[in-house]
């Protein structure tokens, strides 16, 4: 559908051009849980520069 309202071409296009985007929203996903479930620490911390796809660990209580 995001496809269409812009305009691309192809779906390739618009993953390419908003993928960053996709990574932001998981990275706030996961320190929304991990916040939620008491995780000392949130990827915030451990990604500075915001452009790594977010880490993949939990802490087991």
């Amino acid at each position: 559908m995001i496809k269409e309202i812009l305009g691309h071409a192809h779906i390739g296009v618009t993953a390419t051009v908003y993928a960053h985007v996709r990574l932001r929203l998981q990275r706030d996903a996961i320190d929304t849980l991990g916040t939620a479930l008491g995780s000392p620490e949130t990827t915030e911390t451990a990604n500075v520069d915001g452009d790594d796809p977010p880490a993949l660990a939990a802490l087991v209580h």
